[in-house]
C-alpha cells in the first residue's frame, strides 16, 4: 500500500486561523475499496469513509472516471454515520449526502478497474439503505 501524506496551509478558511490541514492519500484502490467493505461490515462508517477518502484524492486529482464512483461511496458510509449518531438533523444530512451515491452508482459497470469491489460496495449501501427505509423516509 502507497501512502502519502500532504500538508495543506493556503487552504483560505484554514489559512486566516493559522491552521493546516493533513491529506493521506492512499494509491491502492484495491485495498481501500477491501477496507471500506470491511469497516461498513463492522458498521464503522465514519472509518470506512476515511478509507476510501484517501483512494479517492488521486482520483480526483488525476480526472480519473472512478472519481464520482468512488465519491458517492464515500458519501453513502457517511450517510449511515449521520444516521448512527442520531444527532439534530440527521436524517437530512443522511439524505443529503445520499444523494451523491445515488447520482454516481450508475458508473458501476462492467469493465470498470476494481468492478468487483466496487460491485459489492454498491450492493453493501443499497443494503444498508433497505435496512435503515423507515430512517431515510
Amino acid at each position: 500500500m502507497t501512502k502519502e501524506i500532504f500538508y495543506y496551509s493556503n487552504c483560505n478558511n484554514l489559512k486566516n486561523k493559522g491552521l493546516e490541514i493533513m491529506l493521506t492519500e492512499n494509491h491502492d484502490l484495491e485495498d481501500a475499496l477491501k477496507n471500506y467493505l470491511e469497516l461498513l461490515k463492522k458498521e464503522e462508517y465514519f472509518e470506512a469513509h476515511e478509507a476510501l477518502e484517501e483512494a479517492w484524492h488521486p482520483l480526483r486529482k488525476a480526472n480519473h472516471p472512478l472519481k464520482n464512483l468512488a465519491k458517492g461511496l464515500i458519501n453513502g458510509a457517511i450517510c449511515f454515520e449521520h444516521l448512527k449518531r442520531n444527532r439534530a438533523d440527521s436524517k437530512r444530512k443522511a439524505l443529503s449526502v445520499l444523494k451523491s451515491f445515488e447520482r454516481h452508482k450508475h458508473l458501476c459497470i462492467q469493465g470498470i478497474e476494481q468492478e468487483v469491489l466496487f460491485k459489492k460496495s454498491c450492493q453493501y449501501i443499497e443494503g444498508l439503505k433497505a435496512c435503515n427505509l423507515k430512517e431515510l423516509t
